[in-house]
């Protein structure tokens, strides 16, 4: 017995939105983002938004230091670190009580 799951993706900004069909779906998904990094920012009755933190590759923090940390004291490496948060992945994922065409 095969069942066809059709995954519904849509894109807004950097916020990418994960409609699915039932509770049980719906609370698998959310373990699943959980389990591979992402943190639980909000959750209501059909909806849970989730943020992956990222502060940026271990690489690009030691080049930047390498090149502005005289300069600068390592304000540079900061505001990169803030920028890879702010613009970190984010899920929402929402319950879709209609029927997927």
């Amino acid at each position: 017995m095969n069942k066809i799951v059709t995954i519904k993706y849509i894109t807004c900004g950097n916020m990418r939105i994960r409609k699915v069909q039932n509770k049980r779906e719906f609370e698998n998904v959310i373990d699943e983002f959980i389990t591979i990094g992402y943190t639980l920012q909000s959750r209501g009755e059909d909806n849970a938004k989730l943020k992956k933190k990222e502060y940026g590759g271990l690489i690009a923090h030691i080049l930047i230091a390498l090149f502005t940390i005289w300069w600068t004291l390592g304000i540079v490496n900061i505001i990169y670190a803030y920028y890879k948060y702010k613009k970190g992945d984010e899920v929402l994922v929402k319950l879709d009580d209609e029927k997927y065409e």
